[in-house]
């Protein structure tokens, strides 16, 4: 089946249909390193670190380029509050956002360019554009000329004499105020560059229709991005793009907010819930799974009731899990292939909640195999299982996840060392309570396993004697 995707600019679903046989090129909008991630910033990274694994699995080659905004008004304007220099708080903050697409399990992109690293490409931009007629220099700021652009407003589907774009402060000279800068004239105090029209610094949306170009050429497969973006910063990398010559995306992808009382999560409204203080409270791959699992066209509305039902769900996945390579007595590998229904739902649009669908079916089939001792059947439902799991980058068996990969020394790597310290004192205590169930010490036995549980812990005895996980919250 062909993989198919909902398009923004079309508005409907499309069959995809690479530039390139058997290759995929993805630019994916991401951090203006002002402040450090909230949960709402990273679920447009997993979203699409999803949709990537996707079509890798379908046996696409991925180019996926996820640029960084470390220069804007906001950073700036921190810059002055902290008395600190303005690439010293984006470099902090794009490590930041690192640590967190890191710690939940994304995949590193293929190039992750820089704002200030592209000045020149952003020149010969604005050079290409001004010699066409569809910019121009005014007082020391690049302008685009949006009736210039006789498709602009098309991916949002706005008309332009309804448009009331204010000007920006310091965007003095424009011909029309729905004109947008592609540079910014040089103020006392912030960075500056050197280009034919004065000193100044980049415009928001200069910089992603540059750097696209730049590593992805004319013409690329997929745009992401948030839903919030659509426009004006879409709708301005579009006219820019294409005025200057591009076919640039064929596809627009985006995905839908996390929401906290039905408002969008930002920092600004002071609703944001930051990652870093997120996998303190909840293991990252329940995090995951959490911001992962429903489709990336809906809003996920922030609950802490909705995290413990994460929480829940995955803990039943990753119990079979473990069940099964308790009774098999080793490792059971990730099948070849994922079952038909799960690519079914994934090729239809990334339909993640129909392909959880088919994990959950598949675990109880699992489990109901156990409960008959069918070994055999219970080992291929756990192999069918991670390779679905793999897929959605939530196997509790991938190395990044037991620390045991490259990734070992990040966060999620110190969690995971934490784990195997704590699995191994359990364990411990475990066979001090064997060994008194052995001596038929039963009293010693039931108050061990009670301080256990008292300590947040579920033990549960089995065939392949006894196991632990953590209990409710």
């Amino acid at each position: 089946m062909t993989i198919r995707l909902y398009d923004t600019g079309a508005r409907q679903i499309r069959d995809f249909s690479p530039l390139v046989a058997g290759c995929v090129s993805i630019y994916l909008c991401g951090a203006t390193v002002q402040a450090a991630p909230h949960i709402g910033h990273i679920r447009s990274g997993l979203n699409f670190d999803i949709l990537r694994r996707w079509f890798a699995y379908r046996g696409y080659d991925v180019t996926f380029v996820r640029n960084v905004t470390d220069i804007d008004d906001k950073i700036i304007a921190k810059s002055a509050v902290q008395d600190r220099p303005w690439w010293a708080i984006g470099y902090e903050n794009e490590r930041a956002f690192n640590s967190g697409y890191d710690v939940l399990g994304c995949l590193p992109p293929t190039y992750e360019p820089r704002a200030t690293g592209h000045i020149p490409e952003m020149i010969e931009m604005m050079r290409g554009l001004i010699e066409r007629g569809h910019a121009y220099a005014s007082e020391g700021n690049v302008y685009f000329d949006v009736r210039s652009f006789p498709e602009y407003l098309q991916l949002s589907n706005q008309d332009i004499d309804d448009l009331r774009q204010p000007s920006g402060e310091g965007e003095t000279g424009k011909r029309d105020q729905r004109d947008f800068a592609m540079w910014k004239a040089t103020k006392p105090g912030e960075p500056d560059w050197e280009t034919p029209w004065g000193r100044g610094r980049p415009g928001w949306h200069l910089e992603c229709s540059a750097m696209a170009h730049k590593y992805l050429g004319s013409a690329f497969d997929i745009h992401g991005g948030g839903l919030d973006l659509i426009f004006p910063h879409h709708e301005n990398e579009i006219a820019q793009a294409k005025a200057y010559g591009d076919d640039f995306a064929e596809y627009w992808v985006h995905n839908a907010w996390v929401t906290m009382s039905g408002e969008k999560m930002s920092k600004s409204l002071g609703n944001s819930v930051l990652v870093s203080e997120m996998v303190k409270q909840w293991r990252p791959i329940v995090l995951r799974y959490y911001l992962g699992t429903p489709h990336y066209r809906s809003m996920i509305e922030y609950s802490e009731e909705a995290l413990r039902e994460a929480e829940s769900a995955f803990g039943r996945i990753e119990g079979f899990v473990q069940r099964v390579i308790e009774l098999a007595g080793h490792v059971v590998e990730a099948a070849d292939e994922v079952p038909p229904a799960f690519a079914e739902a994934m090729d239809d649009d990334l339909g993640v909640p129909g392909a959880l669908a088919i994990i959950h079916t598949t675990v109880r089939q699992g489990n109901s195999a156990l409960a008959a001792d069918d070994k055999e059947a219970a080992v291929a439902r756990l192999a069918e299982v991670r390779a679905m799991l793999g897929v959605l980058g939530l196997d509790p068996l991938d190395a990044h996840w037991t620390g045991t990969g490259a990734g070992d020394g990040g966060p999620d790597g110190e969690g995971n060392r934490l784990n195997g310290v704590v699995d191994t004192l359990v364990r411990l205590v475990l066979d001090q309570r064997e060994a008194a169930r052995g001596r038929k010490d039963w009293a010693t036995a039931d108050a061990i396993r009670d301080q256990l549980q008292q300590s947040g812990l579920v033990i549960e005895d089995g065939p392949a004697g006894p196991r632990w996980t953590l209990g409710p919250r």
